[in-house]
């Protein structure tokens, strides 16, 4: 009977993940090229509600995702009439990783957006070269040395009342779920990896923020996301020049613009191919 179960436990992983390539190649050849048609972006912002997310010396990253969320919409109804905009959240309520990505799943979006600011382990101390500038994070298998980021965005689940139930199929020690969720996402991977450089370069070049630049990591809430989706964290704010920054009209405006640029930028690209 041992050698039987364990069999069985090697094969069900191995079909799921045959079905999931197969499935992926299909769709792809499926749909003609010609027939996309870029018109509905979901913008997240994170954290919200009993979950405040990470903190500075007299902010919290809900506030501050949120206040940029909104800018983003904003400048998306102001200069891309043609594109539907929806939110995850327009106040500061709590919504859990799993709804975030449905919400984006049931009305087929084109490409998801997470909004979040950085932290780094030393908290608000003031000590010299301290942690600063922007990162942009997609789905992607992550080494040992680069959980920390998918550790701290993850850790919300753990909030939700309900979160062994919800993501009773995830399982970062287990190399067959990892290796389906990767594969699920994998059709989207590129295009997720071009708006994040885009958006790096926007960032760089028309802000001169400084960049950690692009990472893949496995942040639940890009890996239910059945579509391109980008994680920005848009600074950190445990230090304290850039916490001013990212509570600044100046900042968050800024923060916004680069986003709306890039996703200008993408939609021009995807649609051309």
């Amino acid at each position: 009977m041992t050698t039987n179960t364990n069999s069985l436990k090697v094969f069900v992983p191995l079909t799921l993940l045959l079905f999931f390539i197969l499935t992926s190649f299909t769709i792809d050849d499926d749909v003609p090229k010609s027939s996309f048609k870029f018109k509905t972006i979901v913008i997240d912002a994170g954290h919200g509600g009993k979950d405040p997310g990470a903190h500075g010396s007299y902010s919290l990253e809900k506030n501050v995702t949120l206040a940029i969320a909104k800018k983003v919409e904003h400048l998306l109804k102001k200069t891309m009439d043609d594109v539907n905009v929806v939110m995850t959240r327009t106040s500061d309520k709590f919504v859990q990783l799993n709804k975030r990505a449905d919400i984006a799943n049931s009305i087929n979006a084109n490409l998801f957006v997470s909004i979040h600011c950085n932290s780094s382990p030393e908290g608000t101390a003031k000590i010299a070269h301290k942690e600063k500038g922007v990162m942009l994070l997609v789905y992607g298998f992550h080494r040992k040395e680069e959980q920390i980021e998918a550790l701290r965005e993850n850790a919300s689940i753990y909030i939700e009342k309900d979160y062994k139930k919800n993501y009773a199929g995830y399982d970062e020690k287990d190399p067959a779920s990892m290796i389906i969720l990767n594969t699920f996402m994998q059709k989207y991977r590129k295009q997720s990896i071009l708006f994040g450089d885009l958006l790096n370069d926007q960032f760089k070049n028309n802000d001169g923020r400084r960049s950690r630049g692009v990472k893949e990591q496995g942040v639940l809430v890009l890996a239910h996301s059945a579509m391109p989706a980008v994680l920005v964290e848009t600074g950190y704010i445990n230090n304290n020049a850039e916490e001013k920054y990212l509570n600044s009209e100046e900042g968050q405006n800024a923060i916004a613009a680069s986003i709306v640029r890039a996703i200008k930028i993408y939609r021009k690209e995807i649609s051309a191919r």
